[in-house]
């Protein structure tokens, strides 16, 4: 989660809608206590990702697709042991 100052949103506006566009929480606070008062979020949800040369196929690729692999199948891609 990424929490910014009204002060510090007013200067990094578009930064801050970047990252709420590409999936981050952005948290706006006020006052010295940093109060939570909003969040930004995206109008429309993020669109699956497709594999480009096969979307007449309807195949869609899962957000975890793209996580990184457990230590035990990076072991057994670089080849160290079965």
């Amino acid at each position: 989660m990424i929490t910014a100052t009204i002060f510090e949103a007013k200067t990094n506006l578009s930064e801050l809608i970047k990252q709420a566009l590409n999936g981050e929480t952005v948290l706006i606070t006020s006052g010295r206590e940093k109060k939570p008062m909003v969040t930004l979020s995206p109008v429309e949800p993020l669109a699956k990702r497709r594999l480009g040369f096969m979307e007449h196929l309807g195949i869609e690729i899962p957000d975890s697709f793209f996580d990184p692999l457990p230590e035990e199948e990076l072991r057994l891609w670089n080849g160290e042991g079965e």
